[in-house]
């Protein structure tokens, strides 16, 4: 009888180990996601900022062929963009690289209700 009972303390222990494990690494992949996410929209609003700025020079809005000069210009986007989605994704992946050394613990919202005592009345039974 001794030994089942300890048997089932082991397994409770060991069960709540992996469930923390699990909530570790949980923990750590959905921050490593929301830090990614943020680095991308840095990235993409960034270039959409210099779009919308510069975009005339390369005409942008405009059909048709290009002058030679937007031409030039637009090939010059077009490295800037590809050498800062370059960089937005090797910090991401710096950033992966750096989660590894980590133990991460999500600290869940937690809402704490007050619990005000209930007065009891005693009403006479007639």
């Amino acid at each position: 009888m001794d030994d089942n009972f300890q048997d089932l303390v082991r397994q409770s222990e060991d069960f709540k180990r992996v469930k923390q494990d699990r909530y570790l690494d949980s923990s750590k992949d959905r921050l490593l996601k929301i830090g990614k996410k943020k680095i991308q929209t840095t990235m993409i609003g960034a270039l959409s900022t210099i779009e919308d700025k510069f975009g005339f020079l390369w005409g942008k809005d405009t059909d048709g062929d290009l002058a030679p000069e937007q031409q030039h210009m637009k090939d010059l986007y077009e490295e800037v963009r590809s050498e800062i989605l370059d960089r937005g994704n090797n910090q991401m992946r710096n950033l992966e690289a750096e989660f590894a050394q980590y133990s991460i613990k999500w600290l869940r919202y937690s809402f704490q209700l007050p619990v005000a005592p209930v007065k009891q009345t005693v009403t006479d039974m007639d």
